[in-house]
């Protein structure tokens, strides 16, 4: 039982970090149309630009900080520069755009500070008692902030104006436009909150990854099969997905073989997408030809 509690914990903290993730993924595809596989470089320059800071003295925490500051200005300046210029409807060829961008910021974050690993310092050390199983505190934590990143996100779109208009504007920025809803202005601060998402994710899963340029790859692939799971157009569904993944494999790594993991969960999402091809939360689209 000790030990069944040590891997649902990880789990879900697993998931926690691929639920911010995806939550970032959604919100800026809901607003902008934009699959952006540049999330997880970007993020990673901000890892690293937080472990620039730590190493000048500046406190771990204040680091963090402008980890997520630096990503998502810098993630809004690369979609006025080289996406909002696509116009709209051009699916594939921000995908593409992105993919790119994501190959540009893994060299020049190559080029800067080396392909040299580095251990990226945890939050908070330590553990917690809880009966026989000593459940890391970095794990706890984890699932603490992301609960309330996730929460302060819902409260944005569901409480106050702000959130009105960029719900709005992923119904339809056409019409959004017609009621003065400016939807290049909702598009930035989309790409700014998706990414600030993504950074936050990042910081808190370098502790237990170590630090190199691609560190974030294996998170933002299942960052996506929890999307899929869920319903690309849904964020409950995103977080959802995310700690689904993550419980999943932590399951299947244990009890399974961690080799097998991956495949558990993608197989799963497989499975999950043959009987609803929207995902469990995402809304079936009809199209007239």
């Amino acid at each position: 039982m000790d030990q069944f509690l040590l891997v649902l914990v990880s789990g879900i903290a697993s998931g926690a970090i691929y639920g911010l993730m995806g939550l970032g993924l959604v919100i800026i595809y809901r607003a902008t149309d934009v699959v952006n596989f540049a999330l997880a470089a970007l993020a990673t320059l901000g890892l690293y630009v937080a472990i620039t800071f730590r190493d000048g003295g500046v406190a771990m925490l204040l680091g963090v900080v402008a980890a997520i500051a630096v990503t998502a200005v810098v993630g809004v300046i690369v979609r006025e520069v080289v996406i909002r210029p696509l116009g709209q409807g051009q699916l594939f060829s921000a995908l593409v755009v992105t993919m790119g961008v994501s190959l540009i910021v893994e060299s020049v974050v190559d080029s800067i500070w080396g392909t040299q690993p580095k251990t990226f310092p945890s939050l908070v050390e330590g553990t917690v008692r809880w009966g026989d199983a000593a459940l890391p505190t970095q794990s706890l934590v984890t699932i603490g902030i992301a609960a309330a990143a996730m929460a302060a996100v819902a409260f944005l779109f569901g409480r106050t104006t702000l959130g009105s208009a960029m719900r709005a504007v992923a119904e339809s920025a056409d019409t959004a436009q017609l009621i003065g809803i400016s939807a290049q202005r909702v598009a930035r601060i989309a790409w700014a909150l998706g990414l600030a998402l993504a950074a936050l994710a990042a910081c808190l899963y370098a502790p237990r990854s170590g630090l190199v340029p691609t560190v974030l790859a294996a998170p933002l692939f299942r960052a996506f099969a929890g999307i899929f799971l869920g319903g690309l157009t849904s964020m409950y569904g995103a977080v959802i997905g995310g700690l689904t993944v993550g419980v999943l494999e932590n399951i299947a790594a244990s009890y399974v073989s961690a080799s097998f993991r991956d495949t558990f969960v993608f197989s799963f999402t497989i499975l999950v997408l043959l009987i609803r091809p929207q995902g469990l939360f995402g809304t079936r689209t009809f199209q007239r030809v």
